[in-house]
């Protein structure tokens, strides 16, 4: 059976601090949101339109998207979508679709490191177990500014 392609590719900015808990066997799992601005014409009009994701990282990325990322700071994140669902307590069947995040990038310096935008990879390269593709090139600069995600 072929597999199917569930990709997620966004950058946003955190609308609260990670959660980072930890399952029964010890696994760390951080739960955080993000919005996603759209910018678009409509009627001659420019207008915005912002989208919530939930997002969910495992192991030592959780550990340190929950350490450095806080509120308002923006990343950028690959992964795929997974669905899951449980019964409330009144029974009812519940759904939920969240971003499972394989791997991410700081787009603003990470709480403690100061302020000003980072160029991204310098802080996820100085961390193991990233996953940061080899064949990505560092462009030496933040290629998007304020302007491209206006908040």
């Amino acid at each position: 059976m072929a597999s199917d392609i569930n990709r997620v590719v966004l950058i946003g900015r955190l609308v609260k601090d990670p959660d980072l808990k930890y399952t029964q066997s010890g696994t760390s799992i951080a739960s955080f949101s993000i919005a996603n601005n759209r910018t678009y014409v409509s009627g001659g009009e420019k207008k915005e339109q912002v989208s919530y994701f939930n997002c969910i990282a495992w192991g030592k990325p959780g550990e340190i998207i929950a350490q450095y990322m806080k509120k308002g700071q923006r990343i950028g994140l690959d992964g795929h979508l997974q669905q899951r669902s449980w019964d409330d307590k009144d029974g009812n069947k519940r759904y939920t679709v969240e971003v499972v995040v394989e791997n991410f990038q700081f787009l603003t310096s990470p709480a403690g490191a100061g302020n000003g935008e980072s160029s991204g990879g310098s802080y996820t390269d100085s961390f193991s177990g990233m996953n940061v593709p080899d064949d990505v090139p560092d462009s030496g600069g933040n290629p998007f500014s304020d302007d491209d995600i206006p908040f």
